[in-house]
């Protein structure tokens, strides 16, 4: 079977490319495409040497520093991929490598890590941010999200099949594209955050501190819970925010980036973990899980996957009060959280279940074109 995986664009070695990484373990014969491939050469292992094909982009005027200002030439550039001849294409999709376009004898299957979420529900959130909510600039990028939308419609016909990284992304794709897709946990290294046997004396917040992530209200939450102690990893374009959050609180100690190791540690010593992003799955949570620690998690996003009644608990709203109460309710029954529980919960999404996943999911795909 001759195989064919198309991706965004390769620049680091991140979330979606762990996801490339595995469907090149199930298929290592394939051929990759990308639109872009600037990755260094430090972070290129996963590749097993392949030299990715690539598109116009690659030679267009600072596109090494700049690709992403041609989104508006994505959609153009993924479908000028020659795709002639394969049987099987695998699309890992967060903007527009699933509008790769495929004959009637390929069968094409895509993992879609999100909608383009600045074309859909957040692009109000998006102009914001960028500063862009009024203006001759603000009309021209509203206009470019409202082309890219329709371009984002139209292209979801063209996989056979989807598969989405969460429920809530299935969620996302049924709104936005209305299709249905089947849920494929992303892969990850759970043995990299083996259990820890030692004692948990501090609860833990980690991450990249930007704005979405809300860190600066679990150091907040933390400041009324002064018996508590608090280790804050990470940092980011929210980090003074996070910093002004936390000052003058004795119990709240602000590390910044980590070696792998100490986070590992930090995690295998925690009492709990507390996530107050909503993530589309949310790799962290699950790392967290692995080295034995309980999850206490805003209720939206990936967290719905991941946390189960023996392993965590939920709250409703991203604010401080609900941080804190959340904490409280753990605090009373703490013992009921057991690491070995939390490691079991995370094997469910292990590589190899990835992988066994992905799998399964081109074989019924394959049968269901029969």
């Amino acid at each position: 079977m001759k195989v064919a995986i198309v991706h965004e664009w390769l620049d680091s070695y991140a979330g979606s490319e762990r996801v490339v990484e595995q469907m090149l373990a199930v298929f290592p014969e394939a051929d990759l495409f990308a639109l872009v491939d600037f990755l260094p050469e430090t972070e290129r292992g996963f590749l097993g040497g392949r030299t990715p094909r690539t598109s116009f982009l690659q030679r267009l005027p600072f596109a090494r520093r700049r690709f992403r200002h041609y989104l508006q030439l994505m959609p153009l550039a993924v479908e000028q991929f020659d795709l002639r001849g394969y049987d099987l294409v695998l699309s890992s999709s967060h903007a527009v490598a699933k509008g790769a376009i495929t004959g009637p004898g390929t069968l094409h299957l895509s993992y879609v890590h999100s909608p383009m979420r600045y074309a859909w529900d957040l692009q109000h959130q998006y102009l914001a941010q960028a500063g862009l909510e009024r203006g001759p600039a603000s009309l021209y990028t509203r206009w470019l999200l409202h082309r890219l939308r329709q371009w984002d419609q139209a292209s979801a016909a063209r996989p056979d099949a989807i598969l989405a990284n969460s429920r809530y992304i299935a969620r996302r794709i049924a709104k936005a594209w209305r299709r249905e897709a089947q849920v494929l946990h992303p892969p990850v290294d759970v043995e990299g955050f083996p259990l820890g046997a030692g004692p948990r004396g501090h609860f833990l917040v980690a991450g990249r501190q930007v704005p979405y992530k809300r860190i600066e209200l679990v150091a907040e939450a933390f400041r009324a819970l002064p018996d508590q102690r608090l280790i804050v990893v990470g940092d980011g374009p929210s980090a003074p925010l996070v910093r002004a959050a936390a000052a003058g609180a004795p119990n709240i100690e602000i590390r910044g980036r980590v070696p792998q190791a100490e986070l590992v540690a930090l995690l295998q010593g925690a009492r709990a973990f507390v996530f107050p992003a909503e993530e589309d799955f949310g790799i962290g949570m699950v790392e967290a899980q692995a080295a034995g620690a309980p999850l206490l998690a805003f209720a939206r996003g990936g967290a719905e996957d991941i946390a189960t009644p023996e392993t965590g608990l939920l709250f409703p709203e991203q604010s401080a009060e609900a941080i804190r109460a959340a904490v409280r309710a753990f605090l009373a029954r703490e013992s009921d959280f057991r690491p070995e529980a939390c490691r079991a919960n995370a094997l469910r999404f292990s590589i190899a279940r990835f992988r066994e996943g992905l799998a399964a999911a081109v074989a019924r795909a394959m049968e269901a074109r029969a």
